[in-house]
């Protein structure tokens, strides 16, 4: 069992950048691999950005590739998701969730075991 908290979440004008965290406790945070997700209202949640357990292999969707980077450091536990270039179709609840299988980078909801309750970022124009 792994618990998963976000923070980070904001408004920001277009253009604009945050960076937010997602902090687990439980069990070793170095044996799953991590994704970010988000759900704008109305929407399905949708696939953002993963990465294997060491951070040596990450994968994005098409529409945040190039602004968006994840990154994770295993010494504390964490999992970061720098969003540069924002825009307000960015707009959601972002989530983090862990996947068991360290090595997987999957872009399905139903893949990943845990999840964090979310933080809402909010672009304006």
């Amino acid at each position: 069992q792994v618990q998963l908290v976000e923070s980070g979440g904001g408004t920001v004008q277009a253009g604009g950048s945050l960076r937010l965290s997602c902090a687990a406790s439980g069990r070793t945070f170095s044996s799953y691999a991590m994704g970010w997700f988000r759900q704008a209202p109305g929407k399905e949640r949708e696939f953002v950005a993963a990465m294997i357990w060491s951070g040596g292999s990450t994968y994005y969707a098409d529409s945040v590739e190039g602004r968006f980077t994840i990154s994770r450091d295993n010494a504390k536990d964490t999992v970061h998701l720098q969003m540069n270039s924002l825009k307000p179709e960015d707009t959601a609840v972002y989530y983090c969730a862990a996947l068991k299988t360290p090595l997987r980078i999957l872009v399905r909801t139903v893949q990943y075991d845990y999840w964090g309750q979310g933080t809402q970022v909010t672009v304006s124009s």
